[in-house]
């Protein structure tokens, strides 16, 4: 089992943008261990978001792992600028790399952990082969896009998939899951096997995001 306390990555993209430093320091005084970055093209999903840039702007001005997750088509020719802007670690999804083993091995090259994430309906069965290969795993409980969307609840089931593959071919795997997660379905999601937990709306829109923070990171098996 990769970690035995629950990881909280909230996501950048739930905040205020305009005050990236104040949001940036929110998630670092509530404890957060990473700041999970949505990058988004229209194309793979029907929203934009921000570049390397915006990236770079965040890896300078935080202690937290920089997580950016690429939500877009052909990330193989961006890669190498979200590495060089500060990303700690990238995860691609499954469903837009045809050479899956050849990206991450490419990110690891650039010095990057290496991730894939998967969409609601795309099996875990599929990273049978590449799982040994990885660091994370990230599992999308929400079609991909759009923030504040409600859980879906066949992903518990989906973690508890991934959770038993990866005691068999790669223990250090980390589990994140990333869509709908709150306070209330924390500790089900962790329960189930996750090890990070992607929070964007349930941290920085929470009336008190250092209480809702505690809360998460204290979900247990």
């Amino acid at each position: 089992m990769a970690s035995q306390t629950t990881l909280l990555a909230p996501s950048i993209l739930s905040a205020d943008l305009m005050n990236l430093g104040a949001a940036l320091k929110t998630a670092e005084d509530a404890g957060a261990d990473w700041i999970h970055c949505d990058i988004m093209d229209g194309h793979f999903v029907p929203n934009i978001t921000f570049g390397p840039i915006v990236v770079q702007a965040i890896a300078k001005n935080t202690s937290m792992v920089v997580d950016t997750h690429l939500m877009i088509s052909d990330p193989d020719r961006y890669i190498e600028e979200f590495v060089k802007a500060g990303s700690h670690q990238v995860t691609v999804h499954q469903e837009t790399c045809p050479h899956l083993h050849r990206t991450i091995q490419y990110i690891k090259s650039l010095g990057a952990k290496a991730g894939v994430s998967l969409n609601p309906a795309t099996p875990v069965s599929t990273l049978e082969e590449i799982l040994p290969d990885l660091d994370l795993v990230l599992l999308m409980s929400v079609n991909p896009g759009f923030g504040g969307q409600k859980f879906i609840p066949a992903s518990i089931e989906k973690i508890g998939k991934l959770d038993r593959m990866r005691r068999e071919l790669n223990p250090e795997l980390v589990i994140a899951v990333d869509g709908g997660v709150t306070e209330e379905n924390a500790d089900e999601v962790v329960k189930a096997g996750a090890d990070a937990l992607i929070a964007g709306t349930a941290f920085f829109r929470a009336a008190d995001p250092r209480a809702a923070a505690g809360k998460i990171k204290s979900a247990s098996r």
